[in-house]
């Protein structure tokens, strides 16, 4: 795994074998990331990484130049390992130790980006209670976007916020925005 641009683009991750995680492929997130740079421009934007797991979003974001970045992950090997990378690249990233949801319940800052990447296990209840979190509480700025990593196994597409699926290899991301914008 590695950051693929910016100015740490090239930067190994080098993530520890005991690590039952399943990162975003380089491949899915250049596909990702190229979407994004049509829609904003990277040093003007706030974004919230939630179930951070290795890092890998958030040190993507870092190295294009985002204005703030705020990673939140629960476990706390993930969480001390992000850490250490962090200080390794010296990127600034906010990170917080936290259950995804119960870091919804007390935010109370927006973000212009949003991307989720739960467990490929969740059952869509639970990616239904994301979404709604996020755009009923008003996290996400009228302009902003939510992605969700998952497995083909779950259909998001039909929620009323949601814009467009993309799939790289065995990975989909599922894009929402505001419908009142």
């Amino acid at each position: 795994m590695r950051i693929i641009s910016g100015l740490n683009g090239g930067q190994k991750i080098k993530i520890p074998k005991n690590f039952n995680l399943r990162p975003t492929t380089d491949k899915s997130k250049e596909g990702i990331f190229n979407i994004l740079s049509n829609y904003f421009d990277f040093n003007n934007i706030e974004v919230l990484d939630l179930f951070s797991g290795t890092g890998n979003i958030s040190y993507e974001f870092a190295s294009r130049g985002v204005k703030y970045i705020r990673a939140v992950e629960i476990n706390f090997k993930y969480y001390n390992f992000i850490k250490s990378e962090i200080k390794r690249m010296n990127l600034n990233i906010d990170v917080i130790k936290s259950d995804a949801f119960k870091y919804l319940n007390v935010n109370n800052d927006q973000f212009d980006i949003i991307f989720a990447d739960p467990p490929y296990n969740f059952d869509i209840m639970k990616y239904k209670l994301i979404i709604d979190k996020i755009f009923k509480s008003k996290i996400i700025n009228n302009h902003g976007l939510l992605i969700i990593e998952h497995s083909n196994k779950i259909e998001l597409n039909n929620f009323k916020k949601y814009f467009q699926t993309r799939k790289y290899g065995g990975c989909f991301f599922s894009f929402f925005k505001n419908t009142n914008t």
